[in-house]
């Protein structure tokens, strides 16, 4: 079983111009999508370590695959 952790603080969400994300509705959509993200990776990792792979290979990998998302070009107006 995986150690239960605290939840984090909330984020304060940024816009490209450094400007806080305002909208309630934005911020809790956001924190959503990043909480449900930690869920995914947090089964990804105990899948992987209980089918005996290396946990920082995993974690490697998990890190790539973040880096490597392409920022979508959103047309503004």
């Amino acid at each position: 079983m995986m150690n239960a952790r605290l939840p984090k603080a909330p984020q304060v969400w940024r816009q490209s111009d450094g400007k806080p994300v305002s909208c309630l509705e934005k911020i809790k959509v956001l924190n959503q999508n990043i909480q449900e993200i930690e869920t995914l990776c947090a089964d990804a990792l105990e899948d992987g370590v209980l089918m005996g792979c290396d946990a920082e290979q995993i974690k490697a990998a998990l890190h790539e695959l973040i880096d490597g998302l392409a920022v979508p070009h959103v047309e503004k107006g």
